[in-house]
């Protein structure tokens, strides 16, 4: 029989669909019934913002702390220099101190929207493992850590075959990792009380790890949930588009193409979307999700509202939605569209139709661009475009130009002023 977890948080996540493995279920469900638990995810700062991928464990932790309990927010400014080989195909590259302070910063933008920090017992912290693994002494870490570990078990994990499965080279710094992660887990209990590491089920193996260092060296009793891997219904990696990834800065992605994305879902994703990324009630996202036809636009649209209002606010998703039908309903420009400034000194004698879509980002490269006007896909001022070598003048954006890729992307292309 399933255990029917008690706690606020575990039902939950149960219902949600949030739950894919747990170390001890019935354990972590007492113990989260006893007081205010602490509990942590690891982001490492590999980018200046976090993407769509990593949105699902944000809500974890915003679902953590409204069940009472208190999240931390792990920066890698240590690990980063080491880089997660987990299901990764090859190393990541290293970056450097300023390189990964800078991501830090532009990660902690996106945090605040979804969590409350302060001092409070159930306020969210945020700490970064280079305070603690920067100062390691090598040798005396093999000696009182790296013992602990037996190769042949790290050789085991998924995450690892995998890539040796595959003969693709694995570093010995990258190796390091899951032992570098482990002791993060010992020293945020040891600084903090943390009881709880979550994250997505490719982290099973280094948290398992964690789990095992803590119960050897500080006889601590500790816990590991994590959370499905998910892609969409046609088999895509969620948090991947046309353009690339999903951001959540909005200097990186603007609200508006982020609402698009939302609105874009395959109606078979519709339903576990709505429990997955907004606060609405199951029962209310259920409903919406068992729609057809023309209805289930409706529902996506709640979709796109509910999760751009939490990550950029209730007024850009509000923006977003009225700029996306005064394009599609209207045929009009919207307010919001992603908008390409060119000076007219670039313009020269003009520039090619296919550049200004690759400059605009709705291709990603002239090859592409002429692709896409090849087979029909691509507009100018609702016009079809058929010449890919069309010159666009100065005088050619003395209004705005309308650019459209497909059916649901656009951009505005003006000419720059002052």
């Amino acid at each position: 029989m399933t255990y029917r977890p008690k706690s606020e948080f575990l039902s939950t996540m149960q219902a949600r669909g949030f739950l894919a493995d747990c170390t001890d279920l019935q354990g972590l469900d007492e113990a989260l019934l006893k007081g205010v638990v602490p509990a942590y995810i690891g982001y490492d700062a590999t980018a200046k913002s976090l993407h769509v991928g990593h949105l699902l464990n944000i809500m974890v932790l915003r679902w953590f702390q409204k069940s009472g309990h208190k999240p931390i927010t792990l920066m890698g400014g240590g690990t980063t220099k080491v880089g997660d080989p987990s299901f990764r195909a090859e190393e990541r590259p290293l970056l450097d101190a300023a390189a990964i302070d800078a991501n830090i910063d532009g990660m902690q933008q996106v945090f605040a929207k979804y969590l409350h920090y302060g001092d409070a017992p159930a306020d969210a912290i945020m700490l970064n493992n280079a305070e603690w693994l920067d100062g390691l002494n090598y040798l005396d870490f093999l000696r009182d850590v790296g013992r602990h570990f037996s190769v042949n078990r790290m050789l085991s994990f998924e995450s690892v075959k995998s890539r040796l499965d595959r003969e693709q080279s694995l570093s010995f710094l990258e190796f390091n990792y899951m032992i570098l992660q482990a002791y993060d887990f010992v020293e945020i209990h040891r600084r903090h009380g943390c009881l709880l590491q979550m994250g997505g089920s490719d982290q099973w193996g280094n948290i398992v790890g964690g789990i095992d260092l803590a119960r050897r060296i500080a006889d601590a009793e500790l816990y590991g949930l994590t959370t499905p891997l998910l892609t969409t219904s046609d088999g895509r990696k969620m948090g991947k588009s046309a353009g690339g990834a999903v951001w959540l800065n909005a200097d990186m992605l603007s609200p508006y193409e982020f609402w698009q994305f939302w609105r874009n879902t395959t109606d078979a994703d519709v339903g576990r979307f709505l429990k997955l990324y907004t606060e609405l009630p199951v029962e209310e996202c259920d409903r919406l999700g068992a729609l057809e036809g023309s209805e289930i636009n409706a529902a996506k649209i709640i979709l796109a509202n509910e999760v751009t209002k939490l990550c950029h606010g209730a007024e850009a998703a509000a923006a977003a939605e009225a700029t996306a039908r005064e394009v599609f309903e209207k045929g009009g420009l919207g307010d919001d569209l992603p908008t390409l400034a060119v000076a007219a000194a670039d313009l020269g004698d003009g520039v090619s139709i296919a550049q200004l879509f690759v400059r605009a980002g709705l291709a990603k490269s002239g090859k592409d661009a002429k692709r896409l006007i090849a087979e029909g896909g691509a507009r100018a001022n609702d016009t079809l475009v058929t010449d890919a070598g069309q010159m666009i003048q100065a005088s050619d954006l003395s209004a705005p130009l309308k650019l459209t890729a497909g059916k649901k992307r656009h951009a505005l292309v003006t000419l720059e002023t002052g």
